[in-house]
């Protein structure tokens, strides 16, 4: 008789919830992505666009990243968050839309920061045309 190969058990890794925490968007010209985490920067939850379901162009319209941020702000609300500083980075369409996605869903926003990188100086510029 052969027996069969038993699995160990592995235990389910939780991340530890603060009431407080950070909610970080990243709002691309293709996607919309969100990522919640708590005091000590761990994940609690994340979404986008593409994970609700969305495809090519859809994936960046304001409506699909309001989707993404509820359903990743509806987790984190079930793990005992209250309330969030949010971060938002790029230049998408889903920026002001995710903002109001966050208040809905039922998380009170502490403050907003834009983290959209900026350069001080950039590439160099082409060179001027000789005639």
């Amino acid at each position: 008789m052969v027996k069969a190969a038993v699995k160990p058990q592995t235990k389910k890794k939780t991340t530890p919830t603060t009431p407080h925490g950070r909610v970080y968007i990243t709002a691309t010209f293709n996607n919309t992505l969100v990522s919640i985490t708590n005091e000590q920067g761990e994940v609690v939850s994340w979404s986008s666009s593409g994970a609700k379901g969305f495809k090519g162009t859809r994936k960046s319209t304001p409506y699909a990243a309001s989707l993404a941020v509820e359903d990743a702000v509806k987790k984190a609300v079930e793990h005992g968050m209250k309330t969030a500083d949010v971060f938002v980075k790029g230049p998408g369409a889903g920026r002001d839309s995710s903002l109001r996605a966050i208040k809905a869903a039922g998380l009170s926003i502490s403050s907003i920061a834009d983290l959209t990188p900026i350069p001080h100086n950039g590439p160099r510029p082409k060179a001027r045309r000789r005639v």
